[in-house]
């Protein structure tokens, strides 16, 4: 992939680039596994009379089990450490607050991270070559490279010890080298809608 650059033309800002057929055939993979992993999240919300009276579209209440969802998708309140000394009770309490504010935000989230991942797909060559975005694609994809590497991150226990380089022979290797790969290419992406 080359990096992006910006040119500014009669019809506005555009940001450019290309890619091969392997770079576009990995890029695309990881994005259709994300917006998998969300969709299906999406369609695990439980029903709601009031909301469908309402036309109020109302999520699941509980955190996801599943480790990458969890990562896309967090609790909205941390625990209070004023609130009473028992923890039973402060989980309880946090629980009940995460639970309420899941259920009314995620299908918004959900429905933006989806959003910027379809942008992506949709701008991405199937067969690699040159990709052209406004800024206002440039912003979601921004976002949905965001959400790949979380979720690739959280795949491979990515943290702030892991070194740039791993051994070779260690399985995370090649998917270590995607991730700095997506790395790059959301930070040259910045540079490129910086003025």
């Amino acid at each position: 992939m080359r990096m992006w650059s910006r040119k500014n033309s009669l019809g506005g800002v555009k940001l450019r680039s290309e890619m091969d057929a392997h770079e576009a055939t990995v890029l695309r993979s990881l994005v259709a596994s994300v917006l998998g992993l969300l969709e299906e999240r999406a369609a695990s919300a439980p029903e709601d009379e009031l909301a469908a009276l309402t036309g109020m579209r109302t999520g699941n209440t509980t955190a996801p089990d599943e480790e990458v969802l969890a990562r896309l998708l967090p609790d909205f309140h941390r625990p209070d450490m004023d609130a009473p000394d028992d923890d039973e009770i402060r989980a309880e309490s946090n629980a009940d607050i995460n639970g309420a504010l899941r259920g009314l935000h995620e299908p918004e989230i959900i429905d933006a991270k989806v959003a910027a991942g379809s942008v992506i797909l949709h701008t991405v060559p199937e067969n690699g070559g040159k990709v052209l975005l406004t800024p206002e694609q440039a912003d979601a994809w921004l976002s949905g490279l965001n959400d790949v590497r979380l979720a690739l991150g959280t795949n491979l226990g990515i943290d702030s010890d892991t070194p740039d380089e791993i051994d070779p022979a260690d399985p995370r290797a090649p998917h270590l080298d995607i991730y700095h790969w997506l790395t790059w290419m959301q930070d040259s992406l910045v540079q490129a809608l910086a003025p």
